[in-house]
Formats: C-alpha cells, structure tokens, sequence
C-alpha cells in the first residue's frame, strides 16, 4: 500500500504502534523493514524524510485490522 503526504510524522507512528501485526517499509530496492522497531523507525525516517513530511511510503500491513487503520490515518488523520 502507497502512503503520500504524511505531514504528521508522530501521529502517523502512533498509528504505527497501535497496530498488532508487523507493518514494513518496502525500500524502493524491495527490501522490507520493520517499522514496529523503535530504531528502525528513527534510522529509516533519518533518511527518508528531512523536510517535515514524508512524501510517499511503500508499507506492507500483514493485519487486515492494521490495513483498515492505516487507510483511516491517510484519510482522515486519525
């Protein structure tokens, strides 16, 4: 699933955390990451976003609970 134009960094980990199933980023080389891991989610975000906000992300929710809460997030901010 894309993810675009997440302006709330902190919220959107919240949603992150809030998840019961892993949820991956997908680098664009295809690897997978971890994005429950609190220092996976530093190191990546280091790199990924340096403006304020994160344009788009590639992320796998392997909970279709975890899928419902991300789509609510990208469309409603919650």
């Amino acid at each position: 699933m894309k993810v675009q134009n997440i302006k709330d960094v902190d919220a959107f980990f919240k949603v992150i955390d809030e998840c019961k199933g892993t949820v991956e980023l997908v680098s664009p080389e295809g690897d997978r990451i971890n994005l429950k891991s609190k220092l996976t989610q530093y190191l990546s975000m280091a790199n990924i976003f340096s403006n304020g906000y994160i344009k788009e992300l590639d992320l796998v929710a392997h909970d279709k609970d975890d899928v419902e809460r991300l789509i609510k997030f990208m469309y409603q901010g919650e």
